[in-house]
């Protein structure tokens, strides 16, 4: 079944394609860096942080949490080349609105219990506190034997009111 979703992706593709002149970018991202933010649809991480294609990785997960990137921020790093990690969470974030415990009762009266004990032991990460946040997930990066000392790591927040961010760590 293709959806009104799919065919305006098919459309809209079709009318970048037609503009694309960058398909030679090498792999590894040119600046060196990353960024980890929400994948809250209200940021557009490139336009308001400044990224031109290639620049830099953007690694997107409910709330920016450091914990679910790291995969990712290993390969970027490691593999790729990125010396810095940006991570940005945001304000208005629906993490900071439930706790785990609701999250697994919303699963549990949406889907029934086999889905509950298929996700009981999951952490969906939320956190009630915008700048602590910011602050253990980047003091979890800092303690990963994975990320040499040399890779900078700073802490930001992005208000979505005005499209501004300001530096926590």
């Amino acid at each position: 079944m293709t959806t009104e979703i799919q065919k305006s992706l098919v459309e809209r593709n079709a009318a970048y394609a037609g503009k694309f002149t960058k398909g030679g970018l090498p792999l590894p991202p040119g600046k060196k860096y990353l960024i980890l933010t929400c994948m809250d649809a209200r940021i557009d991480a490139a336009a308001a942080f400044g990224v031109d294609l290639g620049d830099a990785h953007i690694i997107r997960n409910a709330g920016a949490s450091s914990r679910d990137a790291l995969r990712s921020i290993l390969i970027s790093e490691q593999l790729l080349g990125t010396r810095e990690i940006v991570l940005i969470k945001h304000s208005g974030c629906g993490m900071l609105t439930f706790t785990n415990e609701a999250a697994h009762s919303l699963v549990q009266e949406n889907l029934g219990p086999e889905a509950a004990a298929e996700i009981a032991t999951l952490d969906f990460l939320p956190f009630p506190d915008l700048d602590q946040a910011v602050r253990d997930d980047v003091d979890f990066l800092q303690k990963q034997k994975t990320i040499p000392e040399s890779v900078a790591i700073s802490g930001w927040v992005y208000q979505v009111e005005n499209g501004l961010v300001r530096r926590v760590v």
